[in-house]
């Protein structure tokens, strides 16, 4: 399979290694310095740049007729636009916040245990997430996608960096020297408290699930998402 990398970073550049690891050929490395010669060439794009590149990247890689799986974050108000491109354009595209393996269980849990909870007025939510201090957006697109999975699932409304008043989910962002990410999303009451927990070592788990992500949605036209990829629906 050809791969375009849109954005070559730490990330894009382990993507490379497992890409190449697993018998695909790389055909565009995109940074801010060179061009998109060759995106049309490649079976499907990878997309992990920086919020305001994201848009661009995706946009031409629709244009060129190729898919594209995005593990950018920070930039999702204008998801709603890309998703009506791929359509118009008849390609396929997956979004999501994080692409390990390990976190879409995570997600998965996290889910079920919201809906458990959620009979359960005596316990307040608050989450917590840690990364590297070269990541550009607070809160995580991995956190923000953990509270939309307990406010789907539960009587809270939204979610907040700030001290949570009514029905917010309190999420506390920080920026703590080369961590990967660690994310904890923890129910509190007065007797006790329920904590569920994914610690990433390293980007390994994120680049391989975003190449596995690839593998399964070349020639695929359509809108999908990890639960997809992972058959969890």
């Amino acid at each position: 399979m050809k791969i375009a990398l849109l954005g070559y970073g730490k990330m894009g550049k382990v993507i490379e290694r497992i890409a190449l690891e697993r018998g695909h050929e790389i055909v565009l490395k995109k940074d801010e310095f060179n061009s998109y010669d060759g995106l049309s060439t490649a079976d499907v794009a990878i997309d992990f740049s920086v919020p305001t590149a994201a848009v661009a990247n995706i946009s031409n890689a629709f244009n060129a007729n190729v898919p594209v799986v995005s593990g950018t974050t920070g930039w999702l108000e204008h998801l709603d636009e890309m998703v009506a491109l791929c359509n118009e354009k008849q390609s396929g595209f997956i979004s999501s916040s994080n692409f390990s393996l390990g976190v879409n269980i995570f997600f998965e849990l996290n889910e079920y245990l919201a809906k458990i909870m959620s009979q359960f007025d005596s316990y307040k939510v608050t989450m917590e997430e840690i990364h590297h201090t070269q990541k550009l957006d607070a809160p995580s697109g991995t956190a923000i996608s953990l509270a939309k999975g307990v406010i789907e699932n539960s009587n809270y409304a939204n979610w907040t960096l700030e001290e949570a008043k009514g029905n917010e989910i309190h999420i506390e962002a920080k920026r703590i020297g080369d961590v990967p990410g660690t994310h904890t999303v923890t129910y509190d009451s007065i007797v006790d408290n329920i904590e569920l927990k994914h610690t990433a070592h390293n980007r390994e788990g994120f680049a391989l699930g975003a190449v596995i992500a690839a593998e399964w949605l070349a020639g695929k036209k359509g809108i999908y998402s990890m639960k997809d990829v992972l058959n969890l629906k």
